[in-house]
């Protein structure tokens, strides 16, 4: 039985990380690999990069800001951006899902939120629900979904470096947290737990802070959750820290799952 290896990274700019995304992808082979915060209008995505390397690849994008794409060396069937629910704002840059080998595959750069008292925040809580929404619009509990992405939420204290100064933060403050759970019960499991259930696991260490990665200052706010069907079939679910660590990284780091065929 075969395995297809899915990976989810905010690259903080698709042009600015080619070398990397080159590296790394030539060293994990990666079979699916969602991004967030591209960072570039569709005329400029780097399309042609990804091909060179055997990908098909999907992406919706704006000049300097959010941006999403997948890329598969599999067909990538039914795609579709945005909630396509009627509501504004559309979040064409921020939501794109497909099709790929019969797995459903949801990728989003859910909103930071800027504080809590911000117009951005309620905007974030709202993409939430909007997210509920569109999974009972068009999938079943049954289905091999994944959902994955920066969802800038950090679930639990494990999930960040010194939780107790960080509860009004706006990816970790209770209402976010308590509606991220609503969401994820609508019938996902966090696959990185699943595997990994100890402290100290972050994928994202800010640049503000020196030496984040060396001294660990992390969030874990990077997820890939699946439903129970296709859960049951994952092999393991890790954080590669090492793109990192490289010569101009972003600010985050691929979570990269594996599942039988």
């Amino acid at each position: 039985m075969g395995e297809i290896k899915i990976a989810t990274f905010n690259v903080n700019s698709v042009r600015s990380r080619i070398p990397v995304l080159e590296k790394w992808i030539q060293s994990s082979r990666v079979n699916v690999l969602c991004l967030q915060e591209t960072k570039t209008v569709d005329e400029t995505f780097p399309a042609g990069f990804f091909e060179s390397l055997g990908y098909n690849v999907v992406y919706r994008g704006e000049k300097a800001y959010n941006g999403v794409a997948i890329a598969s060396n599999y067909p990538i069937e039914d795609v579709h951006f945005g909630f396509e629910d009627g509501e504004e704002p559309l979040a064409e840059t921020r939501l794109i899902r497909a099709t790929i080998k019969g797995i459903n595959v949801v990728n989003t750069y859910i909103p930071q939120g800027k504080s809590i008292d911000h117009e951005d925040y309620q905007y974030k809580l709202r993409f939430f629900k909007r997210m509920g929404m569109l999974f009972d619009r068009n999938f079943r509990k049954e289905d091999h979904l994944i959902w994955v992405g920066d969802m800038n939420v950090a679930p639990t204290d494990i999930d960040v470096t010194s939780p107790e100064r960080k509860r009004d933060h706006v990816c970790f403050h209770k209402d976010l947290k308590v509606l991220f759970e609503e969401v994820k019960g609508w019938g996902f499991i966090d696959i990185f737990r699943k595997h990994r259930p100890g402290e100290g696991e972050f994928s994202f260490w800010d640049y503000r802070v020196k030496n984040a990665l060396e001294r660990n200052i992390g969030w874990r706010i990077d997820h890939i959750l699946a439903t129970s069907s296709l859960g049951s079939l994952s092999i393991d679910c890790y954080v590669d820290r090492d793109p990192r660590s490289w010569e101009k990284p972003s600010d985050h780091t691929p979570v990269v799952s594996i599942f039988k065929e």
